[in-house]
């Protein structure tokens, strides 16, 4: 199994102390935590795209494509593209960039968006929200398949054998669809044989179960091969030296920004309680010690057989030496208990 991290990159005042680091000093704490998660042996790192106040990583591709530049093993994927307020083209020759950059090691995870800020800001109608993902997907997909595009759509301009360069060294460039819990998002994915990413940020990983399943079987019905349909999981992790620790430190700024969240959404607050049940062995949180953490992911291994984990550490605002003190127990005591029981089990299946 690949394992990595993923961030939104946020920029809000710290809970307990208020102080706010500028965007500068941000974006240099993100590029020394990449740089760590390859030093400690992690697979992949990603970076999720928003156009808020509280994120600073509105460009994936450019920060992604300065890590290219401090790295040399780890992969770099968006974690998510909003490719419907997105241009493919742009999308691919940004990310076409990157690969050349980083020698082969660029992916793009396209999503819808879960945040709607971008599509107001790109002059785009939410009552399109559905169509302009399947279009623009289509698109991205002939792009990357072909040199020269001759495509049409609805929504944006055709192109009659257009030729679009950048070509990534990969051949082709991975793009990931990243779901939050849509079926029909989940059959898409599976329908096209692309590789799948589902978050879960809430409730029981069982509940998802059926999701996965009907990936595969869009995926066979399709007729493709078992091999190509990769799943990832996405979920909110924290690894500290002891339970309680990990607790503790990840609580405020876990309930701050989903509280926050949940008062533009219709949710309500975040609660220490229901935040102790989402870390309970059958919770979505991978919140605790890296024993906790290691059974955590087994335990959604058991139940989803997938091939790839990505952990997002910092869900809102954490001091940078706790989140880089987090990367180093996740990369050294968590990834290679997790590497050894998983490659023990496809060896020894039951």
């Amino acid at each position: 199994m690949e394992l990595g991290i993923y961030t939104f990159a946020e920029r809000t005042p710290d809970p307990a102390t208020g102080h706010l680091v500028s965007p500068a000093q941000r974006l240099r704490d993100l590029m020394e935590e990449i740089e760590l998660a390859e030093q400690v042996g992690l697979d992949v790192f990603g970076l999720g795209e928003h156009h808020r106040q509280d994120y600073v990583v509105s460009a994936p591709a450019i920060v992604l494509a300065a890590a290219a530049e401090r790295t040399k093993t780890i992969r770099l994927t968006s974690a998510v593209t909003v490719l419907s307020s997105d241009d493919p083209i742009r999308v691919f020759q940004n990310f076409a960039t990157v690969d050349l950059l980083s020698n082969g090691r660029a992916e793009i995870m396209a999503g819808r968006g879960s945040f709607i800020e971008s599509f107001p800001l790109f002059g785009y109608d939410l009552n399109d929200y559905d169509t302009l993902f399947a279009e623009k997907l289509d698109l991205l997909l002939k792009i990357r398949d072909e040199e020269n595009v001759t495509w049409s759509g609805r929504l944006r301009p055709a192109l009659h054998n257009q030729a679009v360069y950048p070509r990534p060294v990969q051949n082709p460039l991975p793009v990931w669809i990243a779901v939050g819990g849509t079926p029909q998002s989940v059959v898409r994915a599976g329908t096209l044989g692309l590789p799948l990413a589902l978050a879960i940020i809430g409730g029981e990983p069982e509940r998802f179960a059926p999701l996965v399943a009907l990936y595969h079987e869009a995926g066979r019905r399709a007729g493709h091969a078992p091999s190509r349909l990769k799943v990832g999981i996405n979920t909110h992790a924290y690894v500290a030296p002891d339970s309680q620790q990990a607790a503790d430190e990840f609580f405020p700024p876990y309930a701050h920004v989903m509280s926050k969240i949940g008062r533009e959404r219709g949710w309500g607050p975040t609660t220490r309680e229901h935040f102790d049940a989402l870390r309970s062995p059958r919770g979505a949180l991978a919140v605790g010690s890296p024993q906790e953490v290691i059974d955590k992911i087994l335990f959604q291994h058991e139940i989803f057989n997938h091939d790839r984990y990505l952990a997002q550490f910092s869900v809102g605002t954490m001091p940078h030496a706790q989140i880089m003190r987090s990367i180093e127990l996740f990369g050294t005591e968590v990834a290679p208990v997790v590497r050894k029981e998983v490659a023990s089990r496809q060896a020894h299946p039951r």
